[in-house]
């Protein structure tokens, strides 16, 4: 059997069946999905809805949570002043796709004084740098006037 091991913030983790969980577990992952999708308003509640103490939430609630929550990726935001010249922009898409990075979302303001403001969503899951290099490499491309990070989940 094939065990999938997902990393994140240095934690290593498994994906198991729930079958082999006990029913602490799953009853703190149903919870937490109550105060997730807010159908309960307290942990509280949540518990209390679930069958289990809160003792035991608070003992696994850090550990349990659905498979998509451990596979999310980081997404960072980049504003750059890029020079108004022709390729400026795809020159630094080519590079954040050369460095595997996924560009979600790109918004461009109208040039104004030979610069235009961009901003640039980059999902960095499957990235072969970190992102603090990705930036370096795109400080160093022609007609790339400033780069600031200004968001990070």
């Amino acid at each position: 059997m094939e065990v999938c091991i997902v990393t994140r913030k240095n934690k290593d983790f498994l994906i198991v069946s729930k079958t082999i969980l006990s029913k602490a577990i799953l009853k703190t992952a149903a919870a937490k999905e109550m105060i997730a999708k807010g159908e309960a308003e307290t942990v509280h509640e949540a518990v209390e809805r679930a069958g289990l103490s809160r003792s035991a939430f608070y003992k696994y609630k850090d550990g349990v949570f659905p498979f998509y929550d451990a596979s999310k990726e980081k997404i960072v935001t980049l504003s750059l002043i890029l020079e108004n010249k022709s390729g400026v922009l795809s020159t630094v898409l080519n590079s954040v796709a050369a460095c595997n990075g996924n560009v979600l979302t790109i918004n461009q303001g109208l040039p104004l004084q030979g610069v235009a403001n961009v901003s640039v969503s980059i999902e960095t899951a499957g990235m072969v740098d970190k992102p603090e290099n990705l930036i370096t490499k795109l400080n160093e491309i022609p007609g790339v006037h400033k780069i600031e990070l200004i968001g990070q989940s």
